[in-house]
């Protein structure tokens, strides 16, 4: 089945259903791919398994039959942690969406700090680039996009039984660049340790950081796990990647 195309559907599958497909999803079908009546698509849904779908054209309306399941829907992931970040430039707020997809978030929630530059995001259109990443990746459900919010509600939404990783890179040093070297927060892996994942979740600040008010609101919250990802400050999404691939490696589907 490799090379069958793999489409997200979000109407309920079961054998023998059909599902008229979206017009983008029939065109794709139809006219890139080639296929034509009697062709099949995985399908999948995020809640009923992966299925095959036969394929059925009239004209420009295509539908696909269930036939057959072919993988069920594993349980919910309790380990796959949410991811909270400040929106950037669009190329890159797309690029994070798309990794932090791959990488397994079972939900992307973009935040507004003090120094965040992007204010508005399509979240249409981020949910469209999340789709598409785990049409290709083998993703069983696509984490949702929820619309923006300010870092102040989400912290007063936020479970108080559910960690939150704080990638905090500052230090304490008033004056110092980025805060100097005394209080900084333990490696990220370390940290880690012992934590109970489930709903839990990871928060990536904006270019600049957050700011010595967020800052200390965010360490004073008993919820917070506040961690440093190494020596060099990064760009925020590749410190995106960075923390979800610790997170995978010492807390989630990777052991």
């Amino acid at each position: 089945m490799k090379n069958v195309p793999r489409l997200y559907i979000p109407d309920p599958l079961s054998e023998g259903v059909s599902v008229a497909l979206p017009e983008g999803q029939a065109h794709y079908l139809a006219r890139v791919m080639r296929l034509g009546g009697g062709d099949v698509a995985r399908v999948f849904n995020g809640v009923d398994g992966e299925w095959q779908g036969e394929l059925a054209l009239d004209g420009r309306k295509v539908e696909a039959r269930m036939t057959a399941l072919l993988r069920a829907q594993p349980e919910n992931a309790v380990t796959a942690p949410k991811l909270l970040f400040a929106p950037l430039k669009k190329t890159r707020t797309d690029f994070a969406v798309e990794k932090a997809t791959e990488l397994g978030v079972s939900s992307i929630l973009p935040v507004a700090t003090e120094r965040t530059q992007t204010r508005r995001v399509k979240t249409d259109r981020l949910q469209a680039l999340a789709i598409e990443a785990a049409e290709q990746t083998e993703r069983m459900d696509v984490p949702a996009i929820e619309p923006m919010q300010s870092l102040e509600q989400a912290l007063s939404d936020w479970p108080a039984t559910a960690p939150l990783v704080f990638c905090d890179e500052a230090g304490d040093e008033a004056g110092a660049i980025w805060g100097g070297q005394s209080g900084r927060a333990r490696m990220m892996a370390d940290a880690l340790q012992g934590v109970e994942p489930a709903g839990g979740g990871i928060l990536i600040g904006p270019e600049g950081g957050f700011s010595s008010t967020e800052r200390d609101h965010l360490r004073a919250l008993p919820f917070v796990v506040p961690v440093t990802l190494g020596p060099r400050i990064l760009r925020a999404e590749t410190a995106i990647v960075t923390a979800l691939t610790i997170w995978q490696v010492v807390l989630g589907d990777w052991q």
